[in-house]
């Protein structure tokens, strides 16, 4: 006979399990019903922020129309003027040049101050000018390196107005000079084939009788003559002196060794009849003889000394004595232009000579 079943009836486990599984589904209903109100409030929520977003957004941008409507904000502007002011003030700093950062040269150099830029252009122009002078100098060996004709006796070879680039008489030696110097004569030339300025013989820059105090003349050597010689009667041509002797000609004969010069355009000799009216030419008065010319340009030395009436200085005729005078001409004409070109510059210090 069995004894009785601990654990209860079946009917009794049946009851106990069905009671375990209701159990069970009420507490799943519970679960999934918190769920679902956890999403409900989450999805509310979510929907009430996006509205206090949009609500805020609004408000903004109705307060960026009135603000508009109303004008600038002072503040704003003050903080931009501020920032802009900033960086303007570390831009400039930035290529600012000052005498204590960068020194004196580097500051002179580089100053946008009006005073200072004027300076610096009248340096620059005299340095310009200097530099073309020097270059001129060390070619030619002679100051002024460059002499203005102020007539017309040697036309059409040399024009009024010419600037004419002269040289030592012992540089660019051409063949069979006369005697000692450098000069080959209007004879010699002939014969040699050397010409100049469109005829034979070298042309020379010399000074009347010796004399400083004259201006200049620039007119070709035709013969060289010695001390003593009857030149009128030896050498001349005689369409030139017209059946003159030497005893109706003052300069015969010669009373020392030098040049018979003439001007191209002239009817008669310097020392006969001619335009200069000065005695046998020693060599020892020539100052130079002439390479080239520049057309025109000697108008700008000419113009100077006409509108100054020579208050730029004295016109001096050789190398003796004329660096005074030429230096001033050079320093006013840089001064009077600043800027100007270093041609101006250099035609303004030339020589004034009369052909």
């Amino acid at each position: 006979m069995s004894g009785p079943d601990p654990g209860g009836t079946d009917d009794d486990v049946g009851d106990r399990r069905r009671e375990r599984d209701h159990e069970s589904d009420s507490d799943s209903e519970r679960a999934h019903d918190h769920e679902h109100e956890h999403e409900y409030e989450h999805e509310s929520g979510s929907e009430i922020g996006t509205e206090s977003d949009r609500d805020r957004d609004h408000e903004r941008e109705r307060e960026r129309e009135q603000g508009r409507e109303a004008g600038p904000n002072p503040r704003d502007d003050r903080s931009n003027r501020s920032g802009r002011d900033d960086r303007s003030d570390r831009g400039d700093h930035g290529d600012r040049v000052t005498i204590e950062d960068d020194g004196v040269i580097r500051w002179f150099l580089r100053s946008n101050d009006g005073t200072v830029v004027i300076v610096r252009d009248i340096l620059s122009s005299v340095a310009i000018v200097a530099a073309i002078g020097l270059l001129l100098f060390a070619v030619s060996g002679i100051w002024p390196p460059l002499v203005a004709v102020e007539s017309g006796s040697m036309e059409p070879n040399m024009e009024r107005g010419d600037l004419i680039f002269v040289v030592d008489d012992d540089r660019f030696v051409g063949d069979d000079p006369a005697d000692e110097t450098g000069v080959v004569t209007l004879e010699n030339g002939q014969d040699g084939g050397h010409e100049k300025f469109g005829e034979p013989g070298d042309v020379i820059v010399f000074m009347p009788d010796g004399d400083t105090g004259q201006t200049p003349v620039i007119h070709r050597a035709h013969f060289w003559v010695d001390e003593g010689e009857n030149w009128v009667d030896t050498k001349a041509n005689e369409e030139i002196v017209g059946g003159a002797t030497c005893d109706q000609v003052r300069t015969c004969p010669a009373p020392h060794d030098g040049f018979v010069t003439m001007g191209d355009n002239n009817n008669g000799y310097d020392q006969y009849q001619g335009g200069a009216a000065t005695t046998i030419v020693h060599p020892d008065w020539v100052t130079g003889k002439a390479m080239f010319r520049i057309p025109w340009l000697g108008h700008i030395r000419l113009a100077f000394d006409e509108f100054f009436g020579g208050m730029l200085g004295p016109i001096a005729p050789g190398a003796t004595g004329l660096i005074d005078g030429e230096l001033l001409n050079l320093m006013s004409t840089a001064g009077i232009g600043v800027g100007a070109s270093a041609g101006l510059g250099v035609a303004a210090a030339a020589h004034r000579f009369r052909a």
